[in-house]
């Protein structure tokens, strides 16, 4: 077809439908962006004030139920009971301190409950326990930190392996199972310990990083764009129809 005659009128229907398709697309796309916007910023809201606030006691065992992300993650809590240190559990991470292991170690309250708490971190050379005897192993502890919901989908692109002992994620349950907890006895969430020190200096607390990626109001912005660039082509394609047309139906 030459570039001078008009297009026919099965294709511009086809044009047409295209550019609605993708204009209509694009707008859904942008609103469902500032959707996300919007609910960002009120968790964001939402756990700062939690970090504000002062530490309440952390759910109890007849309100495990009711435990979940929107309304506890990260809410300031304090547990008391005994650590369970020959059963910790060490998760691979990286801090700012560099590569090393959370300690994960079960608390038992004065109910029989038990709360799994993330101590904190220590590098290779502090995994080893008698590096950083406790003072009183078997002493009652007053516990202040963050509520946390468990991670049981694993590490970024790597899977728990609790047979192999090597963990890359704080996933509860598992980590219940295989240290040979009751699994009704156990919090269906964890507790990361704030800077308090410990006896030894190990492990060290207060390393939880709150931060919330939030690029929606980017991606709003994008997606609007090619909407409006949508307008743009399908407005220059029916003003150049229009003049062929124009030029088609004129004098010889």
């Amino acid at each position: 077809m030459s570039a001078d005659r008009p297009r026919s009128t099965a294709s511009l229907y086809g044009l047409a439908v295209i550019a609605v398709f993708l204009f209509g697309g694009f707008v859904w796309l942008g609103t469902w962006q500032v959707h996300r916007l919007h609910w960002k910023l009120d968790l964001i809201s939402r756990v700062d004030h939690r970090l504000a606030a002062k530490p309440v006691p952390a759910p109890a065992r007849d309100g495990w139920a009711k435990v979940n992300e929107r309304d506890d993650n990260y809410l300031k809590v304090f547990v008391d009971g005994v650590f369970l240190h020959g059963r910790e559990t060490f998760v691979q991470a990286v801090t700012d301190r560099g590569p090393g292991f959370w300690v994960m170690t079960p608390l038992k309250q004065a109910d029989g409950s038990i709360v799994l708490v993330n101590r904190g971190f220590v590098d290779t050379e502090h995994r080893d326990p008698l590096m950083r005897l406790p003072a009183h192993p078997d002493a009652p502890v007053h516990i202040v930190g963050l509520l946390r919901m468990t991670e049981p989908k694993g590490g970024f692109l790597r899977h728990n392996k609790p047979d192999e002992d090597r963990w890359y994620s704080r996933d509860v349950a598992a980590i219940a199972q295989a240290r040979g907890l009751q699994a009704a006895d156990v919090a269906p969430y964890f507790i990361d310990a704030d800077a308090t020190p410990n006896p030894s200096g190990w492990p060290v607390g207060g390393l939880t990083v709150v931060k919330f990626h939030n690029s929606h109001l980017v991606y709003a912005i994008t997606w609007y764009g090619l909407a409006l660039m949508t307008l743009i082509w399908a407005y220059i394609l029916a003003r150049g129809e229009w003049r062929r047309r124009s030029g088609a139906a004129g004098p010889a």
